[in-house]
């Protein structure tokens, strides 16, 4: 058999290892989130041990500047000060640069971090990233003590914002917080 009538096949082979590989190492609700060190639209550095004590929603999204991707961080930014009220705080993951995010954040007036990773390692480790080498729309809400609680598949970025919010508040009164 040529190599060519083999091709489609081998292509398959190898998503399906790459799908597997992202997925093996996803982390599940109950476990620790894993950490991370990136820097956000100002060259700042962010790990998630430096939001240990809070609530924290991690979203990761595809791309800066992008229709759905927009509606998403906007919704966030609409929500902030109930966000602050509850002692939580937003964090968007994208594989773009720094420089995007920057201008995206200044676009929109977005009062929260875009995290950059170019490198795409924090989205592997979250297992987000898809086989086009952009991050999935996922969001993990983790608990102040650096749990996840909550994974969110998100399929209309419009109104997720509301449910984590609405998550976040119903876990801090369901744990007396």
């Amino acid at each position: 058999m040529n190599i060519i009538k083999r091709l489609p096949r081998m292509l398959c082979i190898a998503l399906l290892a790459f799908a597997a590989n992202a997925y093996a190492q996803a982390p599940t609700i109950g476990k620790p989130a894993p950490d991370f060190k990136l820097q956000d639209q100002n060259g700042k550095w962010h790990t998630l041990a430096d939001y240990r004590g809070k609530w924290v929603a991690l979203y990761f999204y595809p791309k800066d500047q992008t229709p759905g991707c927009t509606t998403q961080a906007c919704d966030f930014r609409d929500n902030i000060f109930a966000y602050r009220d509850a002692d939580a705080v937003i964090l968007g993951v994208s594989v773009d640069d720094i420089e995007s995010h920057k201008a995206f954040a200044e676009k929109h007036g977005l009062p929260f971090s875009l995290l950059a990773d170019p490198t795409k390692e924090t989205a592997k480790r979250y297992g987000v990233l898809n086989f086009t080498g952009f991050a999935k729309r996922e969001t993990f809400l983790i608990d102040p003590s650096g749990t996840i609680v909550k994974r969110y598949n998100v399929t209309e970025p419009k109104g997720h914002s509301n449910i984590v919010l609405a998550d976040i508040k119903a876990l801090q009164q369901e744990r007396g917080s």
